[in-house]
């Protein structure tokens, strides 16, 4: 074999020495890119993830939404407190009537029995002896009891209607709050894709905070929807039995005004005796 000598090993050399240089090259490259553009981990996602911070960073449209959904289910407890001690004490209220007026023979009895009570029952004793005073007392008894049923059946409802004031915000509440809920997710997850198209990128870091906060949105929109439909459905079923217990107390009335119809006198004793001034007023347009 030829003996090439040192030029040949000096232009080896060269050659091992750019190889070198070359894969350096690439190697710093490599590592500036990589750090451009960070590696997609937990240490790079936001700190603050919790419901005040993903507030207090999301977007304006998001922002109203999330304080709509929390109003609404203020709105939702305070209805609760409010109509649960509403009704309360207004079947307590009627039940205790019911048992003080037990046992009364005739109208007249039951308004003395009540006429420091008042409420329900004694607006129904008001309103029966107020037609039994408008009546004539040759008049024909089924008439006059049809006229007292009527009365009493629109006392009723009247109570029933004032019953059921602010029960409908609840039916609302729980009928749309998810929907709004939805809306507030569906925005937080077009502005995740927003960052996404501007930053060129597929990082996490970048599409989290959407995602987060639509499904901030999503969970306080069943928060404010659930308990408002369970609340509406339990005072429903109160109020059904408020109604039934006001429909007790029209049926003695009218068993009252019957037995004072079966005896002759009756009506011109009631004609002549006066009502409590404590319930003087019409008893319909104190109902409403």
């Amino acid at each position: 074999m030829p003996n090439l000598g040192w030029p040949y090993a000096a232009s080896r050399a060269a050659s091992i020495c750019g190889v070198a240089a070359v894969g350096c090259a690439s190697l710093s490259a490599a590592a500036l890119a990589q750090e451009a553009e960070p590696a997609i981990g937990i240490g790079m996602l936001p700190r603050d993830l919790s419901p005040w911070g993903m507030y207090l960073n999301a977007d304006p449209v998001v922002k109203a939404v999330l304080i709509g959904l929390a109003f609404a289910s203020l709105v939702t407890w305070t209805v609760w407190l409010a109509k649960t001690i509403e009704i309360w004490s207004a079947k307590r209220r009627v039940r205790a009537a019911l048992q003080q007026m037990a046992g009364a023979r005739s109208t007249m009895a039951g308004v003395e029995r009540l006429r420091e009570r008042g409420g329900e029952i004694g607006a129904f004793l008001d309103a029966a002896v107020a037609e039994l005073k408008l009546s004539d007392s040759t008049a024909e008894p089924e008439g006059i009891k049809e006229r007292i049923a009527s009365r009493l059946e629109r006392l009723e409802h009247a109570y029933g209607r004032r019953i059921m004031r602010a029960t409908g915000v609840l039916a609302t509440i729980g009928a749309t709050a998810p929907f709004v809920g939805l809306f507030g997710t569906v925005w937080g997850i077009m502005n995740s894709f927003i960052g996404i198209s501007k930053s060129h990128t597929t990082n996490l870091a970048v599409v989290a905070p959407g995602i987060a906060e639509a499904l901030l949105a999503t969970a306080l929109g069943l928060a404010a929807a659930i308990p408002a439909v369970v609340i509406y459905n339990v005072f429903a079923r109160s109020i059904a039995g408020y109604r039934a217990q006001l429909g007790d107390a029209s049926a003695e009335v009218l068993r009252l005004v019957s037995r004072d119809l079966d005896r002759p006198a009756m009506p011109g004793a009631i004609a002549g005796t006066p009502i409590p001034a404590a319930r003087r007023a019409a008893p319909l347009s104190a109902a409403q």
